[in-house]
């Protein structure tokens, strides 16, 4: 079983360092059995950290009510009052993203940033700034949380889960000039009622012109080359990478195998 002290031993091992900031995507049942669960796993994190670092995760929120959407993105009035407004500092996160995002949500000490969709959750010295002020449209683009992650240098870690699940390169997609971009505008509930949001499709690769996997083939390309550390933390295969590197990598990618008109 691991501990606290064996997991804050493995990150070190990998590359995670005092100060840094890291974003963490994690599948917990692949590190193994902790004594402590998801809280251990976030307590070695801070200890590695220090007080002078901060640990982020990508949120976003409970969007099952998409599905009630009509084609412009509104939902119908028949289920308007039905559907729960997103509240940063209480709803949950979003399941699909396994455990870790919403026990570091609750942490004593950790904030949120206030686009639903694109929300993450930090704490630590800078995680205040890293999730302030994150516009409502274009949540993944300049002046968010993930323009901030790479600002700053931080570090994406990858405890174990898959590498199509990397949410900075959505800021790369973003970034990237090529043609034929996807744009969606739909319909989000806030505490102060009903807001229109309009950014780059997500949930697809934002042009047609990129593989369905182009996250995963991003990442692999870039570990590829002998970029970032690869080694075990607990029981899990793990990725440590640059957040500055990866991210003008995944931007050259995308453009080159996007192309230009």
């Amino acid at each position: 079983m691991h501990t606290r002290a064996s997991l804050a031993a493995d990150l070190s091992a990998l590359g995670v360092a005092a100060g840094d900031m890291v974003m963490v995507h994690a599948a917990m049942a692949s590190v193994g059995d902790i004594l402590g669960g998801p809280d251990a796993m976030i307590a070695a994190l801070r200890d590695v950290v220090g007080p002078a670092g901060s640990i982020a995760a990508y949120a976003s929120a409970d969007s099952a009510y998409e599905d009630l959407m009509d084609d412009d993105g509104r939902v119908p009035d028949a289920w308007r009052d039905h559907v729960p407004a997103f509240d940063a500092a209480a709803s949950r996160a979003v399941r699909m993203n396994g455990v870790l995002p919403e026990f570091l949500r609750t942490t004593p000490g950790a904030v949120r940033s206030a686009n639903p969709g694109a929300s993450l959750t930090a704490i630590g010295a800078q995680a205040g700034w890293l999730v302030a002020d994150h516009p409502l449209d274009y949540g993944y683009g300049p002046g968010t949380p993930l323009a901030r992650l790479v600002a700053a240098d931080a570090r994406v870690l990858m405890l174990g889960a898959p590498l199509d699940t990397m949410t900075l390169m959505h800021h790369a997609e973003h970034l990237a000039d090529i043609p034929d971009k996807v744009v969606r505008r739909y319909e989000v509930k806030l505490t102060d009622g009903w807001h229109w949001l309009e950014e780059y499709d997500t949930s697809e690769p934002c042009s047609s012109r990129l593989p369905e996997n182009f996250i995963e083939q991003i990442v692999t390309a870039f570990l590829a080359k002998g970029a970032g550390n690869q080694g075990r933390v607990g029981d899990a295969a793990s990725v440590l990478v640059s957040a500055r590197d990866i991210c003008a990598f995944g931007v050259e990618w995308i453009e080159r195998t996007a192309g230009k008109r």
